[in-house]
This record gives C-alpha cells, sequence and structure tokens, in this order.
C-alpha cells in the first residue's frame, strides 16, 4: 500500500512538473511571438526581397514586368561613378567621425567622472544632443552655418575672419558635417565610456600614485586595458553607425555640392525611391550588406589579436 501511494505521489509530481515547464514554455513563446514577428517583417523579409529584386530589374511602377537579369545589376556597380563617389565619401566620413567622435566622448566621460561641482549639468548638456532627432539637428546646423546670414559666420565676421562656405563647399561640405555628426553623437557613447570608468577599481590608481605614475602613465596603462572591451564594441557599432549615414547630407546639403555629400545610402534611397529602380538600388544593398558583415568581422579580430598579443 506505501508502495503505490508513493508511485502515486511521484506520478502526480511529475505531471505537475511537466505541466510547469509547458506552461512556461508557452508563456516564453508568448513574450517572443511579437519580437519574432516584427523581425520577420522588418528583418529577414526585407533581406529576402532585396536578395530576391538583386538579380532582376525590377522597376516599382512594373512590378509585373520584372525579368531576372543575371549579374547585370553587379556589373553595373563597376562603371557607376556616382556610386563609386558615394562609397568614397561614405569611407572618407567613417575614417574621420569615428576617431573624432570616440575621443570626443572619452574625453568628456573622463571629465564628468571627476567629483566636481555641477557635475550633473554638464553631464545632461553633453548628453542632450544624442537625444534630439537629427533632422532637428541638421536643420539648425544648416541655418547657422548659412554662407551669408548664418550665426556661425556673423562671428567669424565679427572677429576679422573671412565667412566660410562650410556646407556649399565642395571641400568643406563633407568635413562640416564630419564635426557635426561627432557632436550629436559622441553623448551617447560617453554614457557608456562613463560606466566603464565607474567600473575600474580605484586601488589601481593608487598603486600608480605610489609608484610615481603620472596621468599620462595611468591613462595608457590603466585606463585604456581596462576600457577595452567598451572600446571594441563602441568602435564596432559607431563603425556601422556611420556607414549608414544619410539624413545629415540629405537635409544639410541634398548630396551636393557636386556629389561630395552623397553617401551609399542616399544613392540607394535616390535609385530606389526616386528613380523606381528597385533591383538596382537591392542589389548595391546587398553589396553593402556584405560589405558591412566583413568590416564588423575584421574589427572584431583586430581586437581580438590586440587583446592575446
Amino acid at each position: 500500500m506505501g508502495n503505490l501511494n508513493l508511485k502515486r505521489y511521484v506520478k502526480v509530481r511529475n505531471l505537475n512538473e511537466y505541466s510547469k515547464r509547458r506552461n512556461d514554455t508557452l508563456s516564453a513563446f508568448g513574450f517572443l511571438t511579437p519580437a519574432m514577428v516584427l523581425a520577420i517583417l522588418f528583418i529577414v523579409l526585407p533581406i529576402i526581397l532585396a536578395f530576391t529584386y538583386g538579380f532582376t530589374d525590377y522597376y516599382l511602377l512594373k512590378p509585373n514586368d520584372k525579368q531576372f537579369n543575371g549579374l547585370d545589376n553587379f556589373r553595373r556597380m563597376l562603371s557607376d561613378e556616382v556610386l563609386i563617389k558615394s562609397f568614397y565619401n561614405t569611407f572618407k566620413f567613417v575614417l574621420f567621425v569615428v576617431p573624432l567622435q570616440l575621443s570626443m566622448a572619452l574625453g568628456l566621460a573622463m571629465i564628468v567622472n571627476k567629483r566636481i561641482r555641477g557635475n550633473s549639468f554638464f553631464r545632461t548638456a553633453y548628453f542632450a544632443p544624442a537625444v534630439l532627432s537629427l533632422v532637428v539637428i541638421s536643420i539648425l546646423w544648416t541655418v547657422m552655418l548659412n554662407p551669408t546670414s548664418g550665426l556661425i559666420n556673423q562671428i567669424l565676421s565679427n572677429i576679422g575672419l573671412p565667412k566660410q562656405p562650410f556646407l556649399t563647399s565642395s571641400e568643406q561640405a563633407m568635413y562640416t558635417i564630419v564635426a557635426i555628426s561627432a557632436w550629436s553623437g559622441c553623448g551617447y557613447q560617453m554614457m557608456i565610456f562613463l560606466a566603464g570608468l565607474k567600473n575600474i577599481d580605484s586601488s589601481l590608481y593608487e598603486a600608480a600614485d605610489i609608484d610615481g605614475a603620472n596621468v599620462m602613465h595611468k591613462f595608457l596603462y590603466i585606463t585604456l586595458p581596462s576600457l577595452k572591451p567598451i572600446m571594441m564594441f563602441l568602435v564596432i557599432t559607431t563603425t556601422i553607425q556611420a556607414f549608414k549615414l544619410i539624413v545629415q547630407p540629405m537635409v544639410m546639403t541634398g548630396g551636393g555640392p557636386d556629389y561630395s555629400t552623397m553617401t551609399i545610402l542616399q544613392y540607394i534611397y535616390e535609385y530606389g525611391f526616386r528613380h523606381r529602380n528597385i533591383g538596382y538600388a537591392s542589389a548595391i544593398t546587398l553589396m553593402f550588406t556584405i560589405f558591412l558583415v566583413i568590416v564588423s568581422i575584421v574589427i572584431k579580430k583586430l581586437f581580438r589579436e590586440e587583446r592575446a598579443a
């Protein structure tokens, strides 16, 4: 009789555990379903469609007349001078904005990490541009940099310096966008750097003080090595975001003058929605996506090799 009750108890307990695991699984799928649906609709499906359309001559106004054209779109890229210039402009932007933005972010993080009066105000002020819309920032700077009536040129004129064609010069336009982008985005990286600085053991700096290390030595041999994981994350994310530049040149210069600020994403938009050539735009998107994946892998590998060394 006792063995029968024990078996019944074990059976009931197993059923309860199975029912609990099943309910937990169903609850997990219930929470995941909305995110999975959105990911499929806005990530997986666009990738599949871009891959499909990239090998066709799909024209937006004639969706039923698209024909498979093989690698014609990809061959066309090799002789597309505007696309090549757009890639060069995008690469130049990334090359300048990533080190500038991260350097500004790290510098600001080290400033607000000090215990000084009004620290919270400066932290908020430095972070504020990161939460503003890029469209709003671009419009404000376009007005301020107006070659005739802009505030910046008025200040330059008042102090005896010549006015500058910041956004209307093919030599200055991209560098102006670099400076504005670095200023507007460094607040986000600053907060991440600040969190990393807070986690550095203060005893390391105390030991360095005892050994007579100066500020530069402590920065090079304590601060930077401790921030390497955060630095790797920020370099990868900032680089990818920089390659996706579109809002600032579209609002401030329209890709000009003389295509000097035309970027890859803006070129894709132009061909896909203004010229309605979805096939060619999809092919460019595919190549650009593969390029970003390769860039991410290379950066990650470089950081791992440096850490191993």
